[in-house]
């Protein structure tokens, strides 16, 4: 029984990777979001504040 589970769930894995859909061709540019802008922000913050504590440290 288990190895018909573990078949049929290798077929799902198998069938939905086959379902994705096609290349849609072309250069889709995507802009710069939010999300980018506050990582960068979030990691440059991160390393001044790991600079200023290495200096102190020192």
């Amino acid at each position: 029984m288990k190895k018909i589970i573990a078949l049929a769930f290798t077929f799902c894995c198998f069938y939905s990777l086959s379902a994705q859909p096609g290349d849609p061709g072309g250069d889709p540019d995507v802009p710069i979001t939010g999300i980018e802008i506050l990582l960068g922000m979030g990691g440059a913050y991160g390393a001044k504040k790991l600079m200023q504590k290495r200096r102190k440290s020192s």
